[in-house]
């Protein structure tokens, strides 16, 4: 019997996303969340993506809007009109996220839940095993995430995909099923078809036991990522590696501070690397040559000169820059950053400042590794590396992107992103408004 209570400590006034597709596993949890809603004076927000693949994805999304109406749920939804080339299945997940996160952020919520359940786990440890990774990736998901602002949460992680079958047909909880999840197309499709039945024959309860191990392997992964971020200090000079000193920590801390750099430049996309790269890696670096460099995927180049070893991206076209500024300035991507007088438009395009809150001249430059910024109405501050995911910035136009800071380098405004806890409303007062064209 499935009790969605026995995992995970609700409170009273919770405010919760929920990520629906309408599928089976998704309906069975939001069917639970009603079933409590009341007791606990919860605020449940649907949030659904149409992925525009399928014919029946419009019948679907039809069908939630109906339902969060005739269930008195805030229904939010998006439609994906274009896909780029790059891995169809790494895509369309960091487009779901980051509209679930807009959707969090939007109601404030505490918590965004989905609803990955035991065989999701098995499915992405094996697929992991297989294409090589580190132990943080070996380890699948975990139940519960802190973000920034809020948790993501995966209640159903201990239950398998028939327990959730048969609770919808024991509470006639309508779903659709998606047929592209018999596709062979898909790599994760092949491993639920192929490999999970046969593991299941072996043990029914396997499930249980990789959450032991993917449990065991975060726990592993906390005390390992803060002797790494110890070495770190140790062997970094600015955002170079002193190969000597690299090479005289432990084998396996090497291994994860390369996994760390590369992640700088990857971020969701870490699936592009695997066992090999690192092994080239390392190859580089305890080369008796003194100067010579590697191609890594997506532009990225390791150039090892003497005792340091650089890693950055190979942009011919656009270099990083820092231009100063008061009232115009032309960037190198061919956009223009100017003063205007007025302005009615309220897009990311416009930010609005008081001078009396910043140190003024501004300065627009490329990002660099650590910067943060502190967004408008969040708490707290957020990578620019999290905020280019989420708002789908292409991985090669990250690097030549413009950021504004003050005087005092702090980031202000990241133009046709996002905006920064100094911009101001329009009621507000102000005496700068910047416009990026």
């Amino acid at each position: 019997m499935i009790n969605i209570e026995n995992n995970f400590l609700f409170h009273k006034n919770d405010i919760i996303v929920i990520g629906c597709s309408a599928g089976p596993d998704s309906m069975a949890l939001v069917d639970m969340l009603l079933k409590i809603r009341d007791k606990y004076s919860l605020s449940l927000i649907i949030a659904h993506v149409n992925h525009n693949v399928r014919e029946q994805s419009i019948i679907e999304a039809n069908y939630m809007k109906k339902y969060c109406e005739d269930n008195n749920l805030v229904f939010e939804t998006m439609t994906i009109l274009e896909y780029g080339d790059d891995n169809f299945e790494n895509e369309a997940r960091n487009i779901r996220y980051n509209f679930f996160e807009n959707v969090v952020l939007k109601y404030s919520a505490n918590y965004l839940m989905t609803a990955h359940h035991g065989d999701d786990l098995i499915e992405t440890i094996m697929m992991r095993m297989v294409r090589g990774s580190n132990l943080r990736g070996y380890s699948g998901f975990k139940k519960i995430v802190d973000m920034d602002n809020y948790k993501i949460v995966r209640p159903l992680i201990s239950y398998t995909k028939k327990e959730l079958e048969e609770y919808n047909d024991l509470n006639g909880v309508k779903y659709f099923i998606d047929a592209t999840n018999s596709s062979d197309k898909y790599t994760r499709n092949r491993y639920r078809k192929y490999l999970l039945p046969f593991l299941k024959s072996e043990d029914i309860n396997v499930h249980h036991k990789f959450l032991k191990f993917s449990e065991n392997l975060n726990s592993a992964c906390t005390f390992i990522n803060k002797e790494r971020d110890k070495a770190l200090k140790r062997v970094l000079l600015e955002d170079s590696l002193v190969i000597d000193k690299f090479l005289a920590e432990d084998e396996y801390i090497q291994r994860e501070i390369l996994y760390y750099l590369l992640s700088e430049f990857y971020q969701d996309d870490l699936i592009l690397l695997n066992d090999k790269h690192i092994a080239l890696l390392m190859d580089l670096i305890c080369s008796k040559k003194a100067n010579s460099s590697i191609n890594l995927p997506n532009d990225v180049i390791a150039n090892k000169y003497y005792n340091m070893l650089e890693l950055k991206r190979d942009i011919s076209e656009i270099t990083s820059y820092e231009i100063e500024f008061d009232e115009y300035a032309t960037l190198p991507n061919g956009h223009v950053i100017e003063r205007v007088l007025d302005t009615s438009d309220n897009s990311n395009n416009i930010c609005r400042l008081n001078s009396s809150d910043i140190s003024l001249p501004l300065i627009v430059r490329t990002r660099k590794i650590g910067d943060k910024m502190y967004i408008k109405g969040m708490d707290g501050s957020k990578k620019v590396k999290d905020i280019f995911i989420n708002s789908k910035i292409k991985l090669n136009d990250r690097d030549s992107w413009p950021i504004v800071l003050d005087s005092k380098n702090r980031i202000v405004w990241i133009p046709g992103v996002k905006k920064s806890k100094f911009d101001k409303k329009k009621s507000e007062s102000y005496d700068i408004i910047l416009r990026y064209s």
